[in-house]
């Protein structure tokens, strides 16, 4: 079995899942290719048809799976409530776009015949994080069934309960065999992803397992989506709009979810003429919208870190920047209700005047910590923006939205965002994902649902048609 304890209260059992052995690995993934080969037979619009009652099947639930996510989660129980209700909206929005991305295209011209046909891998393994996994878990079985595959979901072990339960609510209201779950550490996820069956994995996680994934899948030439982290820079202008406002949503770009988050804010760079500005009015953005707390308690933002283990590499993050000469800021406020020592506690802190090599700057840091750092120069602030292997996020915080926007041309990362940053820029048109060692392929927009399906083509060259002036036996094509 797999337990799973508070990280906000780590005397608290929240739950426990089966783990799934390889054998057992093996029968789900059958029992999916099974039920698969009659799904893909369905039009395109009545699994849409499926998929929206599938929504409406999970809707009441939405509630207790919030409480659920916010005990194993550590995550706040209103960003709970956003994300199993957004986890739907997507759902929905998937079944309404997919059936004309999906119809075939046929083109019958002087060149020839052509039929263009988008068709499903089979089976599809999708290997989800703890963060957001609700989410995380939906951007891969929303388009995956809509294309005509199966899936199987192997969830984090650190907050596999209200997603085990989402996606068995969902798959009590689908044709049988198509959306499973196993659970498990690495030998799971193997098994399941080195299956012969599966026909295509999408990942989201960390770079370690990221090369554990796509190594195995390559051992069968399986075809890979990898979402992975980033170190995102706020590259905020000199006529960027400081008001608290905007650095509401500024703090919450790096704070929410206590900062684990991969398109958080990671690296905040102001324009030396208005550092001391910057500085007081993101303390005073901070002390209204964070409090630290449990999760569960009314008025608190930002709750626990994930793990024991997590809470002290952060921390370290932390002296490690104080050891090199910079300065640690906490921020917010603190519930008073909550035991902080009870749990996987990290005040959230910005650092000031860390230097630039100090690991708190060039390294993802996944928790409630971020670097301010001033910059003079343009050029010199879209070099340092650009250092460093990982480009997922990005955003440009300017009055003028052209000057914004051409800046966001220079900016190596897959998504850039333009005064605001994190989950209130992203949109459901608009495919996210990372360049450099941040993955590979989409989630989101269009290409997020065609990610799972295939480009199959049937060709008459005119040449060959009925009538056709035919051509040498050897001959490249016009």
């Amino acid at each position: 079995m797999i337990e799973r304890h508070n990280p906000a209260r780590v005397g608290e059992l929240v739950g426990s899942v089966a783990a799934t052995s390889p054998d057992g690995v093996d029968a789900v993934v059958r029992a999916a290719a099974h039920g698969q080969r009659a799904w893909a037979a369905v039009a395109a619009d009545e699994r849409a048809s499926v998929l929206r009652r599938a929504a409406d099947a999970v809707a009441p639930h939405v509630e207790e799976l919030a409480v659920l996510l916010a005990r194993e989660s550590g995550k706040p129980l209103a960003d709970c409530r956003g994300e199993v209700g957004f986890a739907l909206t997507y759902l929905r929005w998937t079944a309404g776009r997919a059936p004309a991305l999906l119809a075939d295209r046929e083109i019958d011209d002087d060149a020839g015949r052509l039929l263009l046909q988008r068709k499903p891998y089979g089976v599809v393994a999708a290997i989800t994080p703890w963060n957001a996994p609700v989410i995380l878990t939906m951007l891969k079985v929303a388009p995956a069934l809509a294309a005509g595959n199966a899936i199987v979901v192997k969830p984090s072990p650190l907050a596999p309960l209200a997603i085990d339960r989402v996606l068995r609510l969902l798959a009590d209201a689908l044709p049988d065999g198509l959306l499973h779950a196993v659970h498990g550490g690495g030998e799971t996820g193997a098994a399941l992803v080195g299956h012969r069956l599966v026909r295509k994995v999408a990942f989201t996680g960390g770079a370690a397992a990221a090369s554990q994934v796509a190594a195995t899948a390559a051992l069968l030439a399986t075809p890979t989506v990898l979402e992975l982290g980033g170190n995102d820079p706020v590259l905020l202008l000199p006529d960027a709009d400081l008001g608290p406002e905007p650095m509401r949503r500024l703090v919450l770009a790096s704070f929410a979810t206590s900062g684990q988050v991969c398109m958080a804010a990671k690296r905040l760079y102001v324009h030396r003429s208005r550092y001391d500005e910057f500085l007081e009015s993101y303390q005073d953005a901070a002390r209204s919208v964070l409090r630290t707390g449990d999760p569960l308690h009314d008025g608190v933002s930002m709750g626990p870190v994930i793990t024991a283990e997590a809470a002290h590499r952060v921390r370290g993050l932390v002296d490690d920047a104080v050891a090199r000469g910079g300065r640690a800021i906490p921020l917010g406020l603190t519930d008073p209700a909550t035991d902080l020592g009870g749990g996987h506690f990290v005040l959230p802190t910005l650092v000031v005047d860390a230097p630039a090599d100090a690991p708190v700057v060039t390294e993802e840091q996944f928790g409630p910590v971020v670097p301010l750092l001033a910059y003079d120069d343009v050029d010199d602030l879209v070099e340092r923006a650009n250092a460093g292997e990982l480009g997922l996020g990005a955003s440009v915080w300017s009055a003028d939205e052209d000057r914004a926007f051409a800046l966001a041309r220079r900016i190596e990362a897959g998504f850039v965002f333009v005064n605001t940053h994190n989950r209130t820029g992203m949109s459901l048109r608009a495919p996210f994902g990372g360049v450099k060692r941040s993955g590979y392929g989409r989630e989101y927009g269009d290409e997020g649902i065609t990610e799972y399906a295939q480009t199959c083509v049937v060709h008459a060259p005119a040449a060959f048609r009925a009538g056709g002036a035919g051509a040498a036996a050897n001959a490249y094509p016009t």
